[in-house]
């Protein structure tokens, strides 16, 4: 089964030649093409990652110019026909922008920029992207960001949704303050859509694919792309 996965190339995109290699050299049987944002076609793909970065600089707001690229009405389409999409950091506040995922990433408590490791509770493995995972499974992976609070309205219907797929947690899987890096909301770490095939997330699985870049050698991050296989498999078949 041939699989072809797209990482979208914006400007000011600086994670998107990590998720390439990570899908190219670390996941099985995948091909994946970076694609410049104004050359996306989806025809071509069975899924697409909006990568980490600070696209277009950030200006106005985080993802607010990217959400409104040609890319974005080319990924809705692969939304709206079932096919994996993932926001990565900056590409999730692309997703929020673009209204394939309700809420907004607001500014950290702190206001300022936080790079460190943290801890994420599986709370939904149905997704396109933790369907490899345990329900309450600790992952272990690298945030690099500044505006990565989540809000959003109406949290009971997200709850009700099972849209809430991870939280920060302990290394227990407690759910603590200390434990919330940026002061989201409820310590929501990354949500989905309805249909459960988008899902947008802070921490970066990229970095997180290989032993070598782990300071405890896990490769938690590997899940996050072999869950996006399966699921492209199973929708294939």
């Amino acid at each position: 089964m041939n699989i072809k996965i797209a990482v979208i190339e914006f400007a000011g995109s600086n994670c998107d030649l990590d998720t390439v290699h990570v899908l190219k050299n670390v996941i099985k049987g995948v091909e994946a093409d970076l694609v410049w944002h104004n050359h996306f076609k989806e025809s071509k793909y069975d899924g697409v990652i909006l990568p980490g970065g600070f696209a277009f600089g950030d200006y106005l707001r985080a993802g607010i110019i990217a959400a409104h690229s040609p890319a974005i009405d080319e990924a809705r389409i692969m939304l709206d026909d079932g096919r994996p999409v993932i926001g990565i950091c900056n590409g999730f506040q692309i997703l929020t922008e673009a209204q394939f995922l309700p809420g907004a990433l607001l500014r950290n408590d702190s206001l300022k920029f936080i790079c460190k490791w943290v801890n994420l509770k599986v709370v939904n493995n149905n997704t396109a992207f933790s369907n490899k995972m345990n329900l309450g499974d600790v992952c272990a992976l690298p945030i690099a960001h500044a505006e990565g609070r989540y809000f959003v309205n109406n949290f009971k219907e997200l709850e009700e949704n099972n849209q809430i797929v991870f939280k920060y947690s302990t290394e227990q899987g407690e759910l603590t303050g200390e434990a919330n890096p940026n002061g989201s909301l409820e310590n929501i770490a990354g949500i989905c859509n309805i249909e459960q095939n988008c899902i947008g997330l802070m921490p970066h699985p990229e970095r997180a694919s290989e032993a070598i870049l782990s300071p405890k050698r896990t490769i938690h991050g590997k899940l996050f792309f072999e869950s996006m296989v399966e699921f492209i498999k199973r929708r294939l078949s």
